[in-house]
């Protein structure tokens, strides 16, 4: 049986732009977490049940841990947009350089998110961050459509979930959560296959860059942080995917409201990734770097951060240092 549909503005909306298309593209943003591949191949096949022509593209690889979700293989992995589509769906973009992708502009955009920082920036937006994931709003995008949710959507959608949700404990969590996740392991989602595939599939070099990273960690009052340098990502030969969750050991430590991973780029740059455990809204914070929570600082070295030094630290924690 397909999901209860749940109709809105903003649903007849897609389900009339999806109905016009003959063929269509599927896309989530660059650097995906879970939530993105489970939740693009999900939508893709339900537009296959739909009868419609679509593919999958990704500016960056599918990560090894979600590799074994159904189709993962089918997910193209472009630089660029080519060929006629007559709509393109993006999942979890703010906007068009989210994707990463080149040959969107001038195209019928569906925008679908989830986050706070959601823009209307496309032909039609559908933004509801009272989600869990945007795996949520696909599954409610499913059940508008009238298709069954096979196993291997299930499958796919609950992945997604438990990726999103750091494993049923972020902010947010309530007992629709766990309606949802029910009703996907009734449909067949195997919870304890998936929870294997991505908590205890991780390759060496993930571990050994684990690691690294706690090797500098250090904490203030508050505020944790940790970070690995280039050098550290040649020497355990880790891929740019195995910096994902290491962040999570750094707010895990009691006391600590807000961590940061800082990651030193080929060329220098930095990347941060900042997590709250709910008082702080890190990504007012963000935005003094960037938007959506990770953002490359332009011209800003490891060296030049002093990462290691108290003024820096002040510098980060400054506009959301909390009192005891």
């Amino acid at each position: 049986m397909p999901p209860t549909p749940q109709t809105t503005p903003a649903l007849d909306a897609i389900l009339g732009a999806i109905a016009r298309a003959d063929r269509l593209l599927v896309t989530a943003h660059a650097r995906p977490d879970g939530d993105a591949v489970g939740s693009l191949i999900a939508c893709w096949m339900m537009l296959q049940r739909m009868g419609k022509s679509a593919d999958m593209a990704l500016r960056d690889r599918v990560p090894r841990i979600y590799r074994s979700l159904p189709c993962a293989a089918l997910v193209r992995h472009w630089s660029r947009v080519e060929g006629d589509y007559d709509a393109v769906i993006l999942l979890e973009c703010d906007g068009i350089p989210r994707s990463g992708l080149d040959g969107l502009e001038n195209r019928l955009l569906i925008n679908i998110d989830h986050h706070t920082s959601g823009r209307t920036f496309a032909n039609v937006n559908w933004i509801d961050s009272s989600a869990c994931a945007v795996a949520e709003l696909v599954y409610q995008l499913i059940g508008a459509a009238g298709i069954d949710i096979t196993r291997e959507m299930a499958t796919c959608l609950y992945t997604a979930m438990l990726s999103d949700t750091g494993s049923f404990s972020y902010e947010g969590t309530d007992a629709h959560t766990f309606e949802l996740a029910r009703n996907l392991v009734r449909q067949g989602a195997d919870p304890v296959q998936i929870a294997r595939d991505v908590y205890f599939s991780n390759p060496a070099a993930k571990m050994h860059l684990l690691g690294a990273a706690l090797a500098n960690l250090h904490h203030d009052g508050n505020l944790a942080w940790l970070w690995v340098s280039e050098n550290d990502m040649d020497r355990t030969h880790a891929a740019e995917e195995d910096c994902e969750g290491i962040v999570n050991y750094a707010i895990a430590i009691a006391g600590i409201e807000v961590a940061v991973f800082l990651r030193e780029l080929r060329n220098h740059d930095v990347r941060l990734s900042l997590r709250s455990k709910g008082r702080v809204n890190v990504a007012t914070i963000a935005e003094r770097f960037g938007v959506d929570m990770e953002k490359l600082v332009p011209e800003a070295t490891m060296e030049s951060l002093n990462i290691d030094s108290l003024s820096m630290i002040e510098f980060m924690s400054t506009p959301f240092r909390l009192s005891a």
